[in-house]
């Protein structure tokens, strides 16, 4: 074995070893919310108020999302003995959309294994999995726990986002207040069907 995916494997064990559930990490949202604090080495108010914005976003989310059932059958039946390891941060928008739905899946099927980790504490595993060079979440690592290999990675949009945000970036040179406002709309009228898409893909 090359010690490259040594220390990958490392990283990610090291990872999965420090992680959370996903309603500790709601937890650890919550709290920091209520100090007035976002999660993550920034601190700023703009970042507190994005994450207190996420925090009754997924709040909603999690009572609302439903899975498609045939998306929901294959889920359920898949063979599979996987960990999900997603990077992610409490002020991120595109992981408050994103987290409810991955979470729902995973309750599906006990051979899947939800855990979460802040991408700034976790700066070497995050720079193995970078998006066209930059640290983009949230970041979903999927990892087989029998044979310790990453068989796939998704984020840190669905796959119609990126695309969206691709084609914007390629007109504009950049995404402006106007694209992000049009996203989220876009978000909330696809209610989690392309990350559930996406995701079903990965088993």
């Amino acid at each position: 074995m090359d010690t490259t995916t040594m220390t990958i494997n490392e990283l990610i064990e090291g990872g999965i070893e420090n992680s959370y559930s996903y309603q500790e990490y709601r937890n650890i949202v919550s709290s920091l919310l209520a100090e007035g604090k976002s999660t993550g080495h920034e601190q700023s108010d703009a970042l507190t108020n994005y994450s207190m914005l996420n925090d009754r976003r997924m709040k909603r989310l999690d009572k609302t999302i439903k899975i498609n059932e045939t998306i929901a059958d294959t889920v359920s039946k898949a063979e599979t003995n996987i960990t999900w390891l997603v990077l992610t941060e409490g002020w991120c928008g595109d992981a408050a959309q994103s987290l409810p739905v991955i979470n729902k899946l995973s309750e599906m099927n006990e051979g899947i294994d939800l855990r979460i980790v802040s991408r700034d504490d976790n700066d070497e595993l995050m720079n193995n999995f970078l998006t066209n060079g930059g640290k983009s979440i949230p970041k979903l690592i999927a990892y087989n726990k029998d044979t310790k290999e990453v068989v796939s990675t998704w984020g840190p949009r669905p796959s119609v986002a990126t695309k969206m945000v691709n084609d914007y970036k390629e007109k504009h040179g950049g995404l402006d207040p106007q694209f992000k406002q049009d996203l989220q709309v876009w978000y909330n009228k696809d209610k989690g069907q392309n990350v559930a898409e996406d995701l079903v893909k990965l088993l």
